[in-house]
């Protein structure tokens, strides 16, 4: 029985698309959600946003710019799933992607991973990090449901 559903999220479209699946499918098996964004800080160092692309229109690190989004689009999901009924939680990491999604399902003892995927062929995925083909090939244990595209 799933009774607990991780959606990992950047915040893409095909994520979104992800998320209202497994508000969906979590209202019907009346499970709860935990939602996580994964801030990537492989890519950056000591980047700054400039200031006016800034909430408070200040310089702030990447990782905190980041953050701050990473938290705004929890809440919109956290405000879909009250509508919705059912029960979620949100957490925040920073690191790799694939590393922590596998940690938090394994963590939070997690039924179902249910994430987006932008369908790309595995040789692209291997080449450009495809985030869903990580988990897929990962030693998780947790079964993994992916929503494509299109």
């Amino acid at each position: 029985m799933v009774s607990k559903i991780l959606v990992p999220t950047d915040g893409s479209e095909t994520a979104r698309k992800a998320v209202e699946y497994a508000v969906e499918l979590a209202k019907q098996l009346k499970a709860s959600i935990i939602v996580l964004t994964v801030i990537d800080n492989r890519s950056f160092a000591a980047q700054t946003v400039p200031a006016e692309e800034t909430a408070m229109h200040i310089i702030e690190p990447i990782e905190d710019y980041l953050r701050g989004a990473a938290q705004e689009y929890a809440e919109e999901i956290m405000r879909l799933c009250d509508e919705s009924g059912v029960q979620s939680k949100t957490v925040v990491r920073t690191g790799h992607p694939v590393e922590n999604i596998v940690k938090e399902a394994e963590e939070s003892k997690v039924d179902l991973i249910v994430m987006g995927s932008h369908g790309r062929s595995a040789l692209s995925a291997s080449l450009l990090g495809s985030v869903a083909y990580g988990v897929i090939h990962n030693q998780t244990k947790v079964p993994v449901l992916i929503v494509r595209r299109d």
